[in-house]
Parts: structure tokens; C-alpha cells; sequence
């Protein structure tokens, strides 16, 4: 039981950050956007570490059995990874445009 409700909470604060924040603060009205794209930033770094942050105080200090611990660490690595990546794209680590010139070759190919 404990198990189904860590996999819940955390596929549903997923959802909530990966589809839902991006939702919230891209909304517009007419053509004035509400919130700027560096609030969602922000908003999604937050979630991401409050929710990696919390699986790793789960896993170390509320969750007793040995399945339910390694269950919050692999989320807390979902999370992190997503984080990471996240801050990487806003940095300029990394892009797409080699997708973007690989669809455009496709594209002159076919």
C-alpha cells in the first residue's frame, strides 16, 4: 500500500510540474501573455528540487522498509535528472538544433 501511494504522489507532482506549471504561466488573454517565461522557470527549478528534495528526506528518514526506500531514491533520481537537465537547456548547455537541421535534411531528402 505504501508503495502505491509513493508511486501515485509522485507521478501525479510529475504531471503537475511537467504538463501543469507550463499550462499556468503560459497563459494568455488575447495577445497579452499573464506570466513571463522566466517565472515558469523558476517555478519548474522549485518543483523539481522541492520534489527531489523530498523523496531523499522520505527515503532517509520517514520510509522504514527496504523497497519503499530504494522506490523514493529512484524518484529522487527522476527528479534530479530532470532538474539537471532542465537547468542545462535554460543554460545553453545543450539545444536541439541538431534535430532541427536533421528534419530540415529529411526534409530535402524525401
Amino acid at each position: 500500500m505504501q508503495r502505491l501511494f509513493i508511486i501515485t504522489t509522485n507521478s501525479v507532482l510529475l504531471i503537475l510540474l511537467i504538463i501543469g506549471i507550463p499550462a499556468a504561466t503560459g497563459t494568455k488573454l488575447g495577445d497579452w501573455q499573464v506570466s513571463s517565461a522566466h517565472a515558469m522557470r523558476l517555478l519548474l527549478f522549485f518543483g523539481l528540487g522541492t520534489a527531489a528534495a523530498g523523496n531523499l528526506m522520505a527515503a532517509l528518514f520517514i520510509i522504514s522498509g527496504r523497497k519503499e526506500k530504494i522506490l523514493c531514491l529512484e524518484w529522487t533520481a527522476v527528479f534530479a535528472a530532470l532538474l539537471l537537465a532542465h537547468w542545462a537547456f535554460t543554460r545553453g548547455y545543450f539545444n536541439f538544433e541538431w534535430l532541427k537541421q536533421m528534419l530540415i535534411w529529411l526534409q530535402k531528402r524525401f
